[in-house]
């Protein structure tokens, strides 16, 4: 008993460490401009290293088993067997354009599960290695952890596919020791509580590390399921599915006494707080509101000041969401707002966003915060998913990934059907303690370094080039569906290579640009002046000596809180 509580404190601190720790926004192909579903992932973390993993499809011969690694600590949790076949994975997609992003709500710490087998992290990999669509990894995920029990706190899921897209919440039920007959002891409430809703076709809906499903549709047998009525999970009607004993359950802990009608998923196992409003939700609000009317009715609730009155899980946008909005979205630090970032006195006098950790801090004895944007300095890697249901699936499905904070990433798009991933970006490329010069993680981690020095200075020439990388990049897929189109007519293991060798090249292209860019940003800027240039190319004098650079100084605002703090100090006579 004593290592089951040693552990317990392990996962929990682990827990404690990977809060308010990412964003997903999920769109579905009738919000979209051009049919496609889309979700987006971003993966904070001071130790999670930016790279696209890889697993090819495989047969497994009968007793094959699937070591589940922990994702926080890389700790093996235990073994499940493997199936007959897995599907192709690259990144958070798989070859039949089923797609999945994360972003962890914690809940109520009783109710971690020291024994369980499958953490959050496996369970996502499984299910992509297993599932043919949305509805079917979410089966997936239920059946793993009802058999070999849930090693993770609350976790929401966002679930895609060509068709459909899910958003899914999961909550451990914590560690009851129960002696077996044979003398084993085994974990009487091993599995978890779960809800899994369909975002209605032309909505949009987002998470940040907050429980966002409150009341539900409960079971009817035609729109709403549970995990008793599995034969009728693919019938077209169904849009909300849940584990048979959620209330009940909750009932028992004591979380929920009322009506069933009344029950509330995240009121039961995750009650919002100051921080789930504040620091999570209010990510999700910043995109809803710049493509809903009527956000600023949740402006009191996303700033932490009334607690009561919470956003809907989706909402209809008033306009078609394009891949660049997306790529928008994951940019955010509350531009257009009194939150935003480049405004306050933290910004420093080159109005940086970025503001870095702890999240927390205390002045005086009194509790404060950073605002905590959808781009930050630790962000390891993104994506967006895309999946499209007009192209069959080799073409149809695309990570566009990125590495480090999405400011100042490139979405770079890798097909799902690729045969390999370019050195630059391969899992074993350097890692969050080995340096390689190639990595794309490295790449932008020292640009962005030289970027937090200088921002307002040096972001314009970043955007540029981003802007070029990215747009260029969206006209090239278009040409590469029509080619590969052809080619898989003829032999699709032609089109296979074919999007291989385009994805390989982008990747390639990205980081010798980014490499490129950095150079010129240190020549550019060095010293903190800025080189003049003519005609795209720095400024010489007649005889080959550098024009003299520009210096141009602090704005006034920083001048003004110098003196207020230091009086005349600086004063010249």
């Amino acid at each position: 008993m004593k290592s089951i509580k040693t552990l317990l404190i392990f996962v929990l601190l682990v827990a404690f460490g990977k809060s308010q720790a990412c964003t997903n926004f999920l769109i579905t192909k009738g919000a979209s401009v051009d049919g496609s579903n889309f979700i987006s992932y971003c993966a904070d973390s001071h130790i999670r290293y930016g790279e696209l993993y890889f697993t090819p499809a495989a047969d497994w011969p009968a007793g094959s088993m699937r070591v589940c690694y922990d994702r926080g600590t890389n700790a093996p949790r235990g073994s499940v067997p493997q199936p007959p076949h897995t599907y192709q994975v690259v990144g958070y997609i798989n070859e039949n354009q089923v797609a999945l992003g994360e972003t962890t709500f914690g809940g109520r710490e009783e109710l971690m599960d020291p024994t369980g087998i499958v953490d959050y992290g496996s369970l996502m990999f499984i299910a992509l290695e297993r599932s043919r669509s949305a509805r079917e990894a979410i089966k997936i995920m239920a059946d793993l952890v009802d058999a070999y029990g849930y090693g993770s706190d609350g976790e929401s899921f966002s679930i895609s596919d060509a068709n459909e897209v899910w958003y899914m919440e999961i909550m451990p039920k914590g560690y009851t020791p129960q002696v077996t007959k044979t003398g084993d002891t085994i974990n009487a409430d091993r599995g978890a509580v779960w809800v899994a809703i369909r975002i209605p076709d032309g909505y949009v809906s987002g998470h940040a590390n907050a429980a966002r499903i409150t009341t539900f549709p409960l079971r009817n047998g035609k729109t709403s399921i549970t995990d008793k009525d599995w034969k009728k999970l693919y019938n077209k009607d169904v849009e909300v599915i849940y584990k048979h004993d959620i209330i009940d359950f909750a009932r028992r802990k004591g979380y929920f006494s009322g009506k069933d009608k009344d029950f509330d998923f995240s009121a039961a196992y995750a009650p919002v707080d100051f921080s789930a409003a504040r620091v999570c939700d209010l990510r999700v609000w910043t995109m809803f509101n710049k493509v809903c009317d009527g956000m600023d009715e949740y402006w009191d609730y996303v700033t932490g000041k009334d607690l009561t009155h919470r956003m809907p899980l989706y909402v209809k946008p008033n306009r078609k969401i394009s891949l660049s909005d997306m790529m928008a979205f994951q940019r955010d630090h509350f531009q257009g707002t009194e939150l935003d970032k480049t405004k306050d006195v933290g910004a420093g006098p080159f109005g940086s966003p970025f503001r870095f950790n702890p999240l927390y801090w205390e002045y005086d004895g009194k509790p404060y915060l950073n605002e905590r944007s959808i781009e930050v300095v630790q962000t390891g890697f993104s994506f967006i998913a895309q999946s499209r249901s007009w192209l069959p699936n080799p073409i149809g499905g695309i990570i566009w990934f990125g590495v480090d904070d999405t400011n100042s990433t490139v979405y770079t798009p890798f097909y799902c059907s690729i045969s390999e991933v370019p050195i630059e970006y391969r899992v074993g490329n350097g890692d969050m303690l080995t340096y390689s010069e190639n990595a794309a993680f490295w790449v932008f981690n020292r640009l962005a370094h030289f970027k937090y020095l200088f921002y307002n200075r040096v972001i314009d020439d970043i955007q540029a080039v981003q802007n070029e990388l990215e747009s260029g990049y969206q006209e090239q897929v278009n040409y590469a569906d029509s080619q590969a189109l052809s080619l898989y007519a003829q032999d699709p293991k032609q089109a296979i290579a074919y999007l291989t060798d385009f994805s390989n090249q982008a990747g390639h292209n990205t980081v010798a640009t980014w490499k490129e860019l950095d150079n010129y940003l240190l020549v550019k800027y060095l010293d903190s002046n800025v080189k003049q240039e003519e005609n795209g190319q720095f400024k010489r004098n007649g005889y080959g000596y550098p024009a003299k650079p520009k210096q141009p100084g602090y704005p006034d605002s920083w001048k003004k809180a110098v003196i207020e703090e230091t009086g005349d100090q600086f004063r010249r006579p």
